[in-house]
């Protein structure tokens, strides 16, 4: 309120500008200039950026309306048949996690042990090999000595095989799920043979 009225009451000495400064039309672009109307501008200008501070959060939580096309996922024939798959895989897919995470464990401890100048704490070895496992590889961690890049290889090589793993096993549960329920829709194998019966 107290904004409101600074800037009304900055308006109003603008548009009364030519009773005080009476220089006819050039007081209106004279005003502006003043020590006064300076003054006056710089208490009004934090609220103005202020605002628009507030309007941009307010656009960016406007993004969060298209949360709403969520809504419409979530009645999904295919989420349903994936969300049914993670289940189904659960044991399967723990043990991959499980193995993993063991390999990730064995494969940091070693190289914390060969490459020790390379990874200085326990904590880089680790990270070294998460990055290895999944193929990602950013470079910013490496082993130097020929024990430590043959080791390196051989986790690679081992990566693949591992995060492979977890995608046959929900591929395999999703398509065990898509047969599922084609067959209770009437239609898949079950449907044709009950036609040739």
């Amino acid at each position: 309120m107290c904004v409101a009225v600074f800037i009304v009451d900055y308006i109003a000495r603008w548009l009364t500008a030519d009773f005080k400064l009476k220089k006819g039309a050039a007081s209106f672009f004279i005003y502006p200039f003043t020590p006064m109307a300076i003054i006056d501008l710089v208490t009004i200008l934090p609220t103005f950026l202020a605002l628009n501070s507030a309007w941009r959060t307010l656009r960016a939580l406007g993004l969060l309306r298209a949360l709403r096309a969520f809504r419409l996922v979530r009645n999904s024939k295919g989420l349903n048949a994936l969300i049914a798959a993670f289940e189904r895989k659960r044991e399967q897919l723990m043990v991959v996690l499980v193995f993993a995470a063991a390999y990730v464990m064995i494969i940091a401890m070693i190289m914390f042990n060969v490459e020790h100048d390379t990874f200085p704490d326990f904590f880089d070895a680790i990270y070294w090999s998460i990055v290895s496992l999944t193929t990602v590889g950013y470079g910013d961690l490496y082993p130097t000595s020929d024990v430590g890049r043959t080791i390196a290889m051989l986790s690679s090589l081992m990566g693949i095989a591992i995060v492979a793993l977890p995608a046959s096993i929900l591929t395999t549960g999703l398509m065990e799920e898509i047969d599922g329920s084609s067959r209770d829709d009437g239609g898949g194998s079950v449907g044709r043979q009950d036609k040739c019966d």
